[in-house]
């Protein structure tokens, strides 16, 4: 099998996904985007850092490494197009990219997977890696919501639905039937950062995370570990639903235990 390539942001999925290709027999070669991906994931892994808007040194260096499929994979915090210094091939992909730039995440990730594939490349989920990181349906804990909880859960997949359809995030918190905060361009973790300032007396509020309608999803699903256990935790909340089939849960086992322990649920929808 020809190596697998990995362009990785941050957190643990891209050395999760580099472990599995190499268990299955497949060598892998990681593209490190510098300032994203931590060297202690990368580095049990061939690897090399570059900077985001290197695109001609990554797809050379991708290339002579004989990979011809990719993985996208780690939360990459989009920059300003002013800050860019993109080199010659990066100038000809801002170019093919065109207004997607200034679109939501996931419009721009599917102009760059398509960008990607005309240049040669198969772009593969993390998924068809790891087929047993998708979320299944139904509660992992043993703490289950209660009914204020569900109705919480579906007003949270309705508004997310809306602003998934714009573009714009893909989590919300709910307390009570009301929207506390939706996800824009700050991310899940800042969001939930909020959320103390915002809470109500009474029952405590719940965590939605859902793919937006029509997602590329192979680059970009929503993905939930321990941190983001920690994180609901420390907002108050008292469980997390995310779209079963199609968020991405990293060390899950590890995600599981936290929420135990944290008496939180958690709930595939």
């Amino acid at each position: 099998m020809t190596p697998l390539g990995i362009i990785a942001g941050g957190g643990p999925l891209p050395g999760q996904v580099a472990a599995a290709a190499q268990a299955a027999g497949r060598p892998v070669f990681i593209a490190a985007l510098q300032g994203f991906a931590e060297p202690a994931v990368v580095s049990p892994y061939p690897h090399e850092f570059f900077r985001l808007d290197a695109i001609g040194a990554i797809r050379q260096a991708l290339r002579a490494q004989n990979c011809s499929e990719l993985v996208i994979i780690g939360p990459v915090k989009r920059p300003s197009f002013l800050s860019l210094r993109p080199d010659a091939e990066g100038l000809k992909l801002l170019a093919k990219v065109g207004r997607a730039i200034f679109a939501g995440d996931d419009g721009l990730m599917a102009a760059v997977v398509r960008v990607l594939e005309e240049d040669g490349f198969r772009l593969l989920g993390a998924h068809e890696i790891m087929q047993d990181m998708l979320g299944p349906p139904g509660l992992l804990t043993r703490v289950a919501p209660d009914a204020a909880a569900l109705a919480d859960v579906r007003r949270g997949v309705e508004v997310l639905q809306l602003i998934g359809g714009a573009d714009i995030g893909q989590a919300c918190v709910v307390q009570q039937g009301i929207v506390l905060a939706v996800e824009a361009v700050e991310g899940t973790d800042a969001m939930l950062a909020r959320i103390p300032s915002l809470a109500r007396p009474g029952p405590p509020g719940v965590l939605v995370k859902f793919a937006k309608p029509g997602q590329e999803r192979r680059a970009d699903l929503p993905t939930l570990g321990p941190a983001s256990v920690a994180h609901a935790y420390a907002a108050g909340l008292q469980g997390v639903a995310f779209e079963a089939g199609n968020t991405l849960l990293a060390e899950r086992e590890a995600m599981i235990a936290a929420a135990d322990a944290a008496g939180m649920f958690l709930l595939g929808v």
